[in-house]
């Protein structure tokens, strides 16, 4: 064969592959322009008496969910807090309606699924609307959400005195440097067989290890999700503490941690070895300084238990226990989502039922996880912790004793 047959032969693959490349972006284009007009499609082809009973039901149901009280069974929130959240996104400009679906129908989608952990096939179905139109009104109201994170996830300042401490005598004026409790919970995630090993930890499946700080009105003030869940509490709270959208402790203040964290000015863990659990003082009262300052830290840092308890009961799709179906960077998107929407709830609807519920459940339930011990910093930030939870301890023992 000569150079000629040779480049015939070339010219001729090369034409044959192209007009396949050239069939398939036609297909693709096709495929996308029929997914993203599947609900127009589905409209041209179901009888106008079919269209027109689906719109009927649709139009019930969120009736129900603007006026009733079958809203908390629907979408986890009274008809005022639906309303009231429904004005916050149009007023931001983060949600619109569409030609054929209203604000209020985007965010009870959304809602629904947070809070029964559905899949996209039975919301679509429950609201009579399409998978596509179900998937694209979930993502957009996703987003507008954790646009509100700078409105509902708010730091503490340096003035403020917690009026939960100030305004007890218990606590005050001990703890007047408190500035609220932290810990970390673990979500359920999806991850590649490879990637799994990293997020399984203490649990048989993986997970991701999401830190969070909370105020004592059981109300979120930093949120971090996203690690793996064989991250360390204190490898974790590291990073919180150095990476650009920092967790922020004034000079002189502190939070309330559990003993898995080391001891820092900033960071002021129970005594170790020392009766913690409230249970455990339910039946014999504090004997020492150590103890009683174990009992009000564990008083305090309680806050944080029932702050997850609510979170998870309120959105069951971050609490669940089955294998999510999104991905791990929309998981991440829905937890600090679905912290916001906690928060902007404990203004408007705090769901005291809940609260009540998550409260037995603490009192009544298994001791809560003890947390992996960890050496404290043997450098002048510990000493000046240690300093601190000393001084504490003796004054609230002083008074204690005199009283």
């Amino acid at each position: 064969m000569d150079i000629t047959d040779q480049l015939d032969e070339f010219v001729d693959e090369w034409d044959r592959r192209r007009r396949i490349a050239a069939q398939l972006v036609a297909y693709l284009v096709y495929y996308y322009r029929i997914c993203k007009h599947a609900n127009t499609v589905d409209r041209m082809i179901m009888p106008n008496d079919q269209i027109k009973d689906r719109e009927r039901r649709r139009n019930e149901l969120m009736y129900d969910i603007r006026t009733s009280e079958s809203s908390r069974g629907l979408i986890r929130m009274s008809p005022e807090a639906f309303e009231t959240l429904c004005n916050i996104l149009q007023t931001s400009g983060r949600l619109t309606a569409t030609r054929r679906a209203t604000i209020e129908e985007q965010v009870s989608k959304f809602l629904y699924m947070l809070g029964h952990n559905v899949r996209n096939r039975v919301t679509s179905f429950f609201f009579y609307r399409s998978l596509e139109t179900t998937s694209r009104h979930y993502h957009c109201v996703l987003r507008a959400i954790i646009s509100l994170e700078d409105q509902f996830l708010k730091q503490p300042n340096r003035s403020e005195v917690p009026p939960q401490i100030l305004h007890s005598s218990r606590f005050f004026p001990y703890f007047k440097d408190c500035i609220g409790a932290l810990d970390g919970t673990h979500v359920r995630v999806k991850v590649s067989p490879i990637d799994a090993p990293r997020y399984r930890g203490r649990k048989d499946y993986p997970t991701q290890n999401v830190l969070a700080a909370c105020s004592f009105d059981l109300r979120f003030t930093y949120v971090l999700p996203g690690w793996e869940g064989t991250a360390s509490d204190s490898r974790i709270i590291k990073n919180a503490l150095t990476r650009e959208d920092n967790l922020q402790i004034p000079e002189g203040k502190y939070y309330l941690v559990d003993a898995g964290y080391m001891l820092k000015s900033s960071l002021l863990p129970p005594y170790k070895g020392i009766r913690y659990h409230l249970k455990e003082y339910s039946t014999r009262a504090p004997e020492n300084a150590r103890e009683l300052f174990n009992h009000g830290h564990a008083s305090l840092r309680n806050a944080i238990e029932r702050c997850f308890g609510v979170l998870k009961k309120r959105f069951p799709i971050i609490g669940s226990m089955t294998d999510p179906t999104y991905s791990f960077d929309t998981q991440t998107e829905i937890i600090l989502a679905c912290c916001i929407l906690h928060n902007f709830l404990m203004g408007v609807d705090p769901d005291e039922n809940i609260i009540a519920e998550v409260d037995r459940e603490l009192e009544n339930g298994t001791q809560p996880r003890e947390a992996l011990r960890y050496r404290d910093n043997d450098d002048e930030d510990a000493r000046r912790g240690a300093i601190i939870r000393d001084n504490i301890a003796a004054a609230m023992w002083n008074d204690y004793v005199l009283n």
